[in-house]
């Protein structure tokens, strides 16, 4: 049963108008005056019967005065409305079961019940011209209609007539008009039979009408349908003081709502219709406040309930109390949201008004002319092509038709923004002094000659030819060496704006083509970007991380970069965004890695590759000692009074805790020192603090850094090999053991070679052609030493969770071998490099520079290097190369002379050095370098 509660309706319609109240003696006549005045302005709407088929069920009675006076001798809470008459006593009711909200005695409610067995029960009980209903609220909010149980509904309700019903054949629709509160005694069991047709249902009708009802205990399963109810015995009060003044309070509460809510004039006229005779009465006072009142459901029910007038009159007080708040509540958000909004209608009008007169006296002109104009002035100075020109002019013809409220118009503006802010023909005057970009050069950074000579020889040519074009230059070599704080200074020394960003991760080719317009928030890449930024159209372009492009579901932005990078074809880049050709061949790109190998082949082709190799100790020192603690000291705000680093603390800080081939973690270490200096400044230990080799620990606590190698004397099977990787150059150890032929996998037999240490595909191959070689080495010198052949070799490359492959450890492997076979240690102080061939010959590898560094780093004196690589490291700067004794190698034989010789022992092998003129020395072409992968 779906039950529709008054009060939906009444806050719908609300009150209308105020009332005047006036307060006398007595008070009733204030309260009667009070709903005079409501009645007198309009009268109750009665329904349209001519739209809604219904029966009525009362029986009128005369007005005359004996009625009047038998009326009023009843007790207050029985009196019923005029127009109907119902039986004083009605022992067994149908039930109805509402939610939310009760009915309240002289009140009307809405119901619909829809319950096949609801609906032929009380279709049954209007043919008997039994139109009466026992309507009791429940205790919990459920979907069924029907009852199963007492205990769903609250045992005190209203005894209601059904004045009006509306059968749709499904369900019906009833007016009930509550007369008394009745209590529930008991339940009432009749026969129940499913629906039927309404033909049949008629014929059950007449049937069923003979018969009464039979009381018996009803099963647990069955639904409640009748119950057996009493009159609730009203309780006669006094009109005391305390009576009347709620009863005031009430109606001055009630004036308030109406004062802040006038639509609630209109539903209390309602109410009133039937009832003007009872308005001086307290009991239907309390009822009329809860039915107008949006409470709880049981604060409701505690009203229906209570018997006594005192505490009747106290709940409905506060039930009204709470709605007048909330009335006051909404009424000031209200306002609050009115004022705002009237505040700002206002500000609108008057500038559309202001806008107006400005434009009848020419002060200024219309949005879109202006907007227009603003354009032109961006072009004002520039040197637009004429294909651009065209493009621009037909975007403004197009957006004075444009509506400036259409989405079609911001695209169409926005577009005109980009194309009128780029740097048509506009160029910073560059630097084309040798002397003075040299200068700025050596004076951000220290070393890196191949790098400030490449710049000054771009300065020279640009110096001849008196023009200047973009180039595209790659900076590559290990974290820290400082490929981009050097591309800052190259733009400081050319006099170009700097741009930088990073392609690190980057998986989007919108993010170098741009989005084309037909997107939301579309933007230009960001080569455009950037000539918007510099405003220039010769900038200086940082593309950092090059090598860690990704590439994902939107594309491929390495295959985008093609155009971008490609001098031929970067003169008419078009971007998606502007659809027109724009001239980047004035930008000079300078691209960074780490590695080279992970940028595609197309790519790196367009690229001019510039090497920057790790630093040495004697580097690292120096640039610590001119730009690194000054920085540091300068960011923490001491000065030379304060802190002093000796040169011992330096070679110790570089030898015992910095051994990378950068100076970025050189910088972090540094930072620690001076700012544990600055603590115990401020903290007033000291006023100045030396930091010396004795004294390093206590700032930055225990070495990382203990001991340069692993072996003190180097024993059989074990060799140095020099490595190259990302982080630049480094020392590994290759140690060879015999292993045990239980041990192998075919259980008999030997001459297996067992490898591990993460080494990579090319390594191994290395390893098995080591072992080839090895063996026809050794027995090449002595036919009887068969311990390759018959042994079980074990292979290992200490720092196993770091991936290695390369070809450049096969001079290294075969000695390893071979000094096992024998039995004879290789010089301890000796590192070699160099890829062998299945003939025994040594090929030249790459990485020269950074494996001699790894080699200084490592304390080692003696290496041999391909005899190719001697071109290579001729080139490399002398303070590198002092002090070391350097072989080159033809051969396995030159590399055996030299490993198993004594330090003192002078070794001639020049005669048998391929000499190769420098002219044809490869370096690192086709060549791929052994190193760790990481």
């Amino acid at each position: 049963m779906i039950a529709r509660a008054v009060r939906g309706r009444q806050l719908m319609h609300g009150l209308s108008s105020t009332v005047v109240w006036t307060r006398n003696r007595r008070g009733q006549k204030a309260l009667s005056g009070f709903f005079s005045e409501i009645l007198a302005v309009t009268r109750l709407e009665r329904p349209n019967e001519a739209t809604m088929m219904a029966q009525r069920f009362f029986t009128s009675t005369s007005d005359d005065f004996d009625d009047m006076k038998a009326r009023d001798e009843m007790p207050r809470d029985a009196r019923v409305p005029d127009t109907e008459k119902v039986p004083d006593e009605w022992p067994n009711v149908p039930l109805l079961a509402v939610r939310r909200h009760p009915v309240f005695p002289r009140f009307k409610m809405n119901v619909e019940v829809s319950n096949p067995f609801v609906v032929e029960l009380l279709r049954r009980k209007v043919t008997l011209n039994q139109p009466y209903v026992g309507v009791f609220l429940r205790k919990f909010n459920g979907e069924e209609e029907i009852v199963r149980s007492l205990d769903e509904v609250y045992q005190l309700g209203s005894f209601a007539l059904i004045q009006e019903v509306m059968d749709l054949g499904y369900k019906l629709r009833l007016l009930l008009v509550a007369h008394r509160r009745i209590r529930i005694t008991g339940q009432v069991v009749e026969d129940q039979q499913p629906p039927k047709e309404p033909v049949e249902a008629a014929a059950a009708i007449e049937a069923e009408a003979s018969t009464s009802a039979s009381a018996s205990a009803a099963p647990a399963a069955a639904p409640v349908l009748i119950v057996e109810v009493e009159n609730v015995k009203v309780q006669i009060y006094k009109q005391t003081i305390e009576v009347k003044a709620l009863t005031q309070e009430i109606v001055k509460t009630l004036r308030d709502i109406m004062i802040l809510n006038p639509l609630y004039r209109d539903s209390l006229r309602r109410m009133l219709h039937q009832n003007q005779r009872d308005v001086d009465n307290p009991i239907y006072l309390c009822d009329l406040s809860a039915s107008l009142s949006a409470g709880y459901p049981e604060e409701l029910q505690n009203i229906l309930e209570e018997t006594d007038i005192r505490k009747r009159l106290q709940l409905s007080l506060t039930l009204i109390k709470k709605e007048l708040e909330l009335w006051k509540l909404q009424e000031l958000i209200e306002r609050e949201v009115e004022e705002k909004v009237t505040q700002h209608h206002r500000r609108h009008i008057l500038q559309e008004e202001l806008n107006v007169i400005k434009r009848e006296l020419g002060i200024e002109k219309d949005d879109k002319a202006t907007i227009a104009e603003n354009f032109c002035g961006k072009l004002k100075g520039k040197i637009v092509p004429q294909s651009i020109k065209q493009v621009i002019d037909n975007e403004l013809t197009k957006l004075k038709f444009l509506e400036s409220h259409s989405s079609e118009f911001n695209v169409t503006r926005n577009y005109l923004d980009w194309l009128t802010s780029l740097p048509w023909g506009v160029k910073n005057p560059e630097n084309l002094c040798l002397d003075k970009a040299s200068e700025i050069l050596n004076q951000d950074h220290y070393g890196m000659e191949d790098v400030k000579k490449r710049i000054l020889e771009f300065v020279a040519v640009s110096a001849l030819k008196g023009t200047t074009q973009g180039k595209i230059l790659c900076f590559h070599g290990p974290p820290g060496v400082g490929k981009t704080s050097i591309a800052k200074s190259i733009a400081r020394a050319l006099n170009r704006e700097y741009f930088r960003f990073s392609v690190g991760g980057l998986t989007d080719v919108a993010e170098i083509k741009g989005y084309r317009r037909t997107y939301v928030a579309a933007l230009p890449g960001k080569p455009i970007q950037c000539l918007k930024k510099t405003k220039t159209e010769n900038p200086l372009v940082l593309i950092d991380e090059v090598d860690k492009i990704g590439k994902g579901h939107l594309g491929d932005p390495s295959s985008a970069m093609l155009q971008l990078l490609d001098p031929e074809q970067n003169a008419n880049f078009l971007d998606h965004y502007l659809d027109v050709p724009v001239d980047l061949s004035r930008v000079l790109f300078i691209c960074t890695a780490n590695v080279v190998d992970s940028i595609p082949e197309a790519l790196r082709d367009r690229m001019e590759l510039i090497e920057m190799s790790g630093y040495v100790a004697e580097e690292k020192v120096a640039i610590a000692r001119q730009y690194l603690v000054p920085k540091s000291m300068n960011d923490s705000g001491l000065t030379d009074e304060h802190i002093s680093i000796t040169e011992n603390a330096l070679n110790m800080l570089i030898r015992s805790y910095c051994r990378e081939s950068g100076v970025r973690n050189l910088q972090k270490q540094i930072d620690k020192v001076v700012r544990k200096v600055a603590f115990l400044f401020v903290k007033k230990v000291g006023t100045h603090f030396p930091v010396d080799a004795e004294n390093l620990t206590t700032f930055l606590g225990k070495q990382i850094y203990t001991s340069d190698r692993m072996y003190e004397t180097t024993p059989p099977g074990v060799v140095i090999g020099l490595a190259w990787t990302a982080m630049g150059g480094s020392s590994l150890y290759i140690e060879t053991s015999p292993r045990s032929k239980r041990n192998g996998r075919r259980g008999r037999g030997g001459g297996m070679l067992y490898i591990t240490g993460s080494l990579g595909d090319v390594m191994k191959e290395s390893a098995q052609i080591a072992l080839t070689v090895a063996r026809k080495f050794i027995v090449k010198r002595d036919l009887s030493n068969k311990y390759l052949e018959l042994k079980n070799i074990h292979l290992h490359v200490p720092e196993g969770a770091v991936p290695k492959d390369g070809p450049s450890a096969g001079i290294t492997i075969i000695t390893a071998l071979i000094s096992l076979a024998t039995n004879r240690s290789v010089r301890k102080d000796v590192a070699m490099t160099g890829e062998i061939s299945l003939k025994g010959k040594v090929l030249p590898v790459g990485g020269i520079k950074e494996k001699a560094i790894a080699a200084r780093r490592s304390g080692i004196n003696c290496l041999i290097l391909p005899a190719d690589n001697q071109s290579d490291f001729a080139e490399l700067p002398k303070f590198i190369t002092e002090g070391l004794e350097v072989y080159f190698a033809a051969t396995y034989e030159d590399v055996y002379n030299i490993a198993f010789s004594e330090p003192t022992q002078n070794v001639d092998v020049t005669a048998k050095v391929v000499q190769v003129p420098l002219e044809k020395v490869s370096g690192e072409v086709n060549v791929k370098p052994w190193r760790p992968m990481s």
